[in-house]
């Protein structure tokens, strides 16, 4: 197993890239990704429902731009000021809120779809799961995509698949699917959310996209319901 690099040194790297290094964070989720972050993220898109979108964490506004083509009712929420501006540039008319997930402004039942790319671990905090469950109408679903395993082998891809693992962005990522279900089921399901795992083919990658849906009726009493999805 590789060293990992101190969580501090992970977290103000990542801070500042979100922040005042925000002009750079296209090219490099391009290069860690071989040109495919946006793709990555966008596997997410085909598992949101309803026109009543919620963006968490939207970054510099690639998958708002993507939302806001298709019509409906679609926020993007962000801390960052410098990526609401630049998501700003590339979604004018969109909706855009600057806030915490475990604050943000809306009532009850606002959404019918909440969607989280790569995000950072607040997304597993129980306060921001509270939240979101909140936020999400009976029977609406937070859709997550925590992670992409590059295809293809070769020194550059050694190289990438090693940065990933020193910042520790490969520790929830077992090569076993019934593993990552486990991990993630224990991470989202938290308020009553019923949480299945799906694998998306994007080029050589596959991308791991994790569905937390709110139930209809609350199950009080009974375990999430889990489901293995293999395409």
């Amino acid at each position: 197993m590789p060293l990992r690099l101190p969580v501090g040194v992970v977290a103000r790297a990542f801070h500042a890239l979100y922040h005042e290094a925000a002009w750079g964070y296209d090219a490099v989720a391009w290069g860690v990704s071989f040109g495919q972050w946006r793709a990555w993220g966008a596997a997410a898109l085909p598992y949101l429902i309803g026109p009543r979108v919620l963006e968490l964490g939207h970054g510099p506004g690639h998958l708002l731009a993507e939302l806001a083509g298709r019509g409906g009712d679609v926020v993007g929420l962000d801390l960052s000021p410098q990526m609401g501006r630049l998501a700003r540039r590339r979604t004018p008319a969109a909706r855009l809120v600057r806030a915490r997930a475990q604050a943000a402004p809306f009532a009850a039942g606002s959404f019918d779809s909440a969607l989280a790319a790569f995000p950072t671990a607040y997304i597993t905090a129980p306060e921001t799961l509270a939240a979101i469950y909140r936020l999400l109408r009976p029977g609406g679903r937070l859709v997550v995509v925590p992670e992409a395993r590059l295809g293809g082998r070769g020194p550059l891809m050694a190289l990438v698949e090693w940065l990933y693992a020193i910042t520790g962005q490969r520790g929830a990522a077992e090569e076993n699917p019934t593993a990552r279900l486990a991990f993630w089921t224990a991470a989202l399901a938290g308020p009553g959310f019923h949480i299945s795992l799906h694998e998306e083919m994007v080029s050589q990658s596959v991308v791991t996209v994790v569905v937390a849906e709110r139930p209809v009726r609350p199950t009080w009493g009974s375990a999430p319901h889990l489901i293995q999805f293999a395409l």
